[in-house]
């Protein structure tokens, strides 16, 4: 043969590959009966079989007996059909034995080119069908190298990617680290399935706690859901099936000792463990612990709530950069409005006020709106008369005209308030004038004083000027004495 010792060859590369060795055995056949056919010809009819037990190939080349050849690769005469089967007969089909070392070098190239072909595809298949079951697991590895960014990681079999956006903030890895990560997709390519890890996704946090608390693995406590802000703060919703087990307690552990694991697997991320309950007022009061709620007013139209705490507990409810409400929203599935009970105080006394403006309502009746949804004009104004006729046991026709009356009541607030701007934008607008004039205008100059000039008369000027000329004759005279 010119593959010796086959049977060792395709139990060690199905062991190392994880590949089934029947797929080997199918990609060898391939390969001999490619190899053939390159030395025999194309249209030669070749059957190999493979012995499991010895790793014995035979490969046979099946030729048609006929009257007179014409395709001598898969066709012989009846005289050439008995060197092999004295008894064949015209239209039988005798199988050849041949020898593998017949194959010429092409063949054999061309043999292992297809076995090589056939081996990685194989391999991917094999790669993919291992991890596509571990999709939202959490996998182990090694960091191997970085790419843009990307942190490359050897997991044996093949190499998973861990890309800048699923990776924690202040997080660095260096080669050779070891690296824990939840398997986000597996995506299967020309190139090979490619696997992509994340550290940031909430379900790693939830897989990371059915790996630390047995009572969630055993479904004694059940995981409702989880929300994140990677590297900063996360929260996690537990419920328990069994009244004598505290889902809360058995998720921190004795001494916390279980959560503390997770927080130093997520590098200090702060974890608030939440009691779900079916009740979701009271579970919307428990994701913003540790805020104490006064009140919550649910609107279940539009799936959100008014959450009111007490003033010195405002600051703890929102959280740092809006974390804490953000975080309740998300696990929540509500839309949470977090208010001061100062600042809702002043909402119902000007809605209070607002209602109270309208003809047929007074103190008590506002407080019956009030208490049915309708805490403004707007509310009113939006409502349909049949509705508000309702709440307030009068007719439609009188609804009617009190909607009516909460539209105009608006107008009239808007202009009101319109006008207010105009007056306080032109108030702003004189001021801003009034300072530019006061940089621009110039400071009066600083003059000295000079005393005036005597104003001198024609005949002092006539004076002068013959007295000039005078001293200049005398001058010349002078002169002229000197030279002679």
């Amino acid at each position: 043969m010119f593959i010796t010792d086959i049977k060792r060859v395709i139990d060690q590369v199905s062991r190392e590959k994880g590949i089934d060795p029947e797929i080997m055995i199918n990609t060898l056949k391939e390969a001999i009966v490619s190899a053939a056919r390159k030395t025999i010809g194309p249209r030669a009819d070749i059957e190999v079989h493979y012995d499991g037990k010895t790793g014995d190939v035979e490969v046979f080349h099946f030729k048609e007996v006929v009257q007179e050849v014409e395709f001598p690769d898969s066709e012989l005469t009846l005289e050439q059909g008995y060197e092999y089967d004295p008894e064949c007969e015209i239209g039988d089909s005798l199988g050849i034995r041949i020898d593998t070392e017949e194959f010429g070098r092409i063949a054999a190239q061309s043999a292992k080119q297809v076995i090589i072909q056939k081996m990685r595809e194989a391999e991917r298949n094999a790669v993919y069908e291992n991890f596509i079951h571990k999709k939202g697991k959490i996998i182990n590895g090694i960091v191997q190298r970085f790419d843009r960014g990307s942190v490359i990681v050897n997991l044996g079999q093949t190499e998973a990617v861990l890309r800048p956006r699923e990776q924690m903030p202040k997080e660095n890895y260096k080669r050779g680290d070891r690296i824990r990560a939840y398997v986000l997709d597996v995506l299967e390519e020309s190139k090979g399935a490619q696997i992509v890890l994340s550290r940031t996704h909430p379900e790693f946090l939830m897989e990371l706690f059915k790996t630390e608390v047995p009572e969630v693995a055993e479904g004694i406590v059940i995981l409702q859901g989880a929300a994140r802000v990677p590297g900063l703060r996360a929260k996690i919703a537990v419920s328990s099936t069994d009244s004598d087990v505290d889902p809360v307690g058995a998720c921190v552990g004795m001494k916390g000792n279980r959560v503390q694991s997770i927080v130093q697997e997520l590098r200090g991320e702060k974890i608030d463990i939440v009691q779900w309950s079916p009740d979701v007022a009271r579970f919307v009061c428990n994701a913003l612990s540790p805020a104490e709620i006064s009140r919550v007013i649910i609107d279940e139209d539009n799936q959100s709530m008014e959450v009111i705490v007490n003033d010195e507990y405002l600051s703890i409810a929102i959280g740092k950069g809006g974390q804490n409400v953000s975080l309740a929203c998300e696990i929540t599935g509500w839309h949470l409005e977090v208010t001061s009970e100062e600042e809702y105080s002043r909402e119902v006394k000007q809605g209070y006020e607002s209602l109270m403006k309208l003809d047929n309502v007074g103190l008590p009746m506002a407080e019956i709106l009030f208490k049915s949804g309708y805490a403004s004009l707007l509310d009113i104004a939006e409502t349909s008369a049949e509705e508000l006729a309702s709440v307030m046991e009068i007719s439609e026709e009188a609804a009617q005209a009190t909607i009516v009356q909460a539209g105009m009541r608006l107008m009239d607030q808007e202009q009101e308030a319109a006008a207010e701007t105009r007056t306080a934008e032109q108030a702003s607008l004189g001021q801003k004038e009034e300072a530019a004039s006061e940089e621009v205008e110039p400071k009066e100059p600083v003059s000295e004083e000079v005393e005036p000039k005597e104003p001198v008369s024609e005949d002092d000027n006539q004076e002068s000027g013959d007295g000039l000329l005078e001293q200049n004759d005398a001058d010349v005279m002078d002169d002229e004495d000197a030279k002679s």
